[in-house]
């Protein structure tokens, strides 16, 4: 079995609930998707990367793995375009005692479920209708996928959390449907964090709108954050 990565390096986490705390990033190759804000293009291309056998890529892990490290980090491209190669890296981290992180769109609930036993800390993404993730007319389906994948993970018992990335295009009757979607399928007391994440650098939301979109979740869940992507205040990748 082979593995394509785009790159492996030790940085501190500018994202989610774990934001601040150092982290091995171990980001695979390949995204089909579409996302207008996407940070990372470079890693989207199926063939980006370099390829590697799981047995190298275990190797590149031990060489990059810094004292200290709090956790360890899956990201791409997506993850589970690669799930069956991910799961058995995750599975190799997992006998050194360190936490593995799943960012990942979740647009596969059965690909989802293949890596579930090999993750600690799941980061649950909704897509926005406005994010050009998939057409509209695949966007329920992607949204089901999602909802399936929270559900899995909260059984499973994982620290799970949700994060949703919003911009100036975020319709707010759009986003407010999500969120009722979410909470109809699992409750307060299932998810262990709630971010908010504004756009950088591209259709920045406003204060307001920021403000409007808190207020949309805080019924339900009073933890929820407005967290902007920290590490790119500091420099680091």
């Amino acid at each position: 079995m082979n593995v394509r990565l785009f790159e492996i390096f030790t940085s501190i986490e500018g994202e989610g609930i774990l934001f601040g705390t150092k982290t091995l990033f171990v980001r695979l190759a390949g995204c089909p998707f579409t996302c207008f804000y996407c940070d990372t293009k470079e890693s989207l291309p199926l063939d980006s990367g370099k390829e590697y056998t799981i047995e190298e890529a275990c190797k590149l892990i031990d060489f990059n793995l810094k004292n200290q490290t709090y956790k360890v980090n899956f990201t791409g491209g997506d993850p589970l375009i690669q799930h069956y190669a991910v799961a058995e890296l995750a599975r190799y981290i997992q006998t050194k005692k360190i936490p593995t992180y799943l960012e990942s769109s979740c647009f596969d609930s059965s690909k989802f479920n293949h890596v579930l036993p090999f993750f600690d800390i799941i980061k649950i993404e909704f897509k926005t209708k406005d994010s050009e993730f998939v057409d509209i007319i695949h966007y329920e389906k992607l949204i089901e996928n999602a909802l399936k994948c929270l559900k899995l993970s909260i059984t499973a018992k994982k620290t799970t959390y949700i994060k949703i990335v919003v911009s100036s295009k975020t319709k707010t009757n759009d986003f407010t449907d999500l969120i009722g979607k979410i909470f109809s399928t699992v409750s307060s007391q299932d998810i262990n964090g709630f971010i908010i994440q504004p756009t950088y650098g591209i259709s920045e939301p406003s204060l307001d709108l920021l403000l409007n979109l808190y207020d949309k979740v805080y019924p339900y869940y009073n933890g929820v954050k407005v967290v902007p992507q920290l590490h790119k205040l500091i420099g680091a990748p």
